[in-house]
C-alpha cells in the first residue's frame, strides 16, 4: 500500500446516491464560482464608478453640465451617477413646477436619491444569498452522503463471517469523499460571501453619505437662488 488516495476510483466506485449528492455538490461548487468572479468584476466597476464620478462632481463643475453629462451617456447610468441622475432630475423637476417650499423640494428630490440607491444596491446584492445558502447546506448535503455512504459499507459486513478494518475501509473512503466535496463547495461560498457583504456595506455607506453631502449642496444652491429670485420679484413689482 502506497499511502496515495484515487479520489477519481472512489467516485467511481460509490453508490447511486452518493454519486448524486456529490453531482450536486459539484454543481453547486461550480455556479459559486462563477457567481464568485461575476460578483467581484461587478463590485470592482462599481468602486472604480463611484471613485470617478466623486472625483467628477467635486472638482467644482457645474451640476447642470454634469447632469447632462451623465444623461447623455450612451449605456445607462449606474451607480452614483444614477442616485445623482434621480436626485437632481426630481429637483429641477420640482424648481420648474413652481415649488417654493425649499423642505418639500429637498425631500422630493432625496426620496428620488434613496429610490435610485436602492435600486442599485439590489443589483450588486443580486445571488449574494446564493452563496450563503451554498455555505450553509454544502456541509450538510455531503455529510448526508458520508452517512449514506456508511450506511451501506456496514450493511456489507452482514453478509461476511469475518470483519476486519481492510474490509470496510473502502466503503467509509468512498462515503468520506462526499463530506470532503461538502468542504469544497462550502468554504469559498462563505469566504466570498463575507467578503463581497462587506464590500457592499461599504459602497452602501458611500451611497448614503453622498446623498446627505448632495442634499446639503442642493439646499445651499436653493438658498443662494432666494435672494435673486426675490429681486427678480421686486423688480417685476415695480
Amino acid at each position: 500500500m502506497n499511502g496515495s488516495i484515487n479520489i477519481l476510483d472512489l467516485v467511481v466506485h460509490a453508490s447511486l446516491p452518493v454519486k448524486l449528492v456529490l453531482l450536486i455538490l459539484v454543481f453547486f461548487s461550480f455556479t459559486s464560482w462563477v457567481i464568485i468572479f461575476r460578483k467581484k468584476m461587478m463590485l470592482d466597476a462599481a468602486t472604480r464608478d463611484a471613485d470617478g464620478f466623486e472625483e467628477r462632481f467635486w472638482s467644482g463643475v457645474d451640476l447642470a453640465a454634469l447632469f447632462r453629462e451623465v444623461s447623455n451617456r450612451a449605456g445607462e447610468a449606474g451607480g452614483l451617477a444614477a442616485v445623482f441622475e434621480s436626485g437632481f432630475r426630481e429637483f429641477v423637476r420640482q424648481r420648474q413646477r413652481g415649488g417654493e417650499d425649499r423642505r418639500a423640494v429637498l425631500e422630493a428630490s432625496e426620496r428620488a436619491m434613496r429610490v435610485a440607491a436602492t435600486r442599485e444596491v439590489d443589483k450588486l446584492e443580486r445571488n449574494l444569498e446564493y452563496l450563503a445558502n451554498v455555505g450553509s447546506i454544502s456541509t450538510y448535503v455531503g455529510l448526508f452522503g458520508t452517512v449514506w455512504g456508511i450506511m451501506i459499507a456496514f450493511q456489507g459486513l452482514g453478509t461476511l463471517k469475518q470483519a476486519t478494518i481492510a474490509t470496510v475501509a473502502p466503503g467509509i473512503s468512498e462515503a468520506l469523499v462526499a463530506t470532503a466535496m461538502g468542504l469544497v463547495a462550502a468554504i469559498p461560498a462563505v469566504w466570498a460571501y463575507n467578503r463581497y457583504s462587506t464590500r457592499l456595506d461599504r459602497l452602501t455607506l458611500r451611497y448614503d453619505t453622498f446623498q446627505e453631502e448632495f442634499s446639503s449642496v442642493l439646499h445651499r444652491q436653493m438658498q443662494a437662488d432666494q435672494p435673486a429670485a426675490h429681486d427678480r420679484a421686486e423688480a417685476r413689482a415695480r
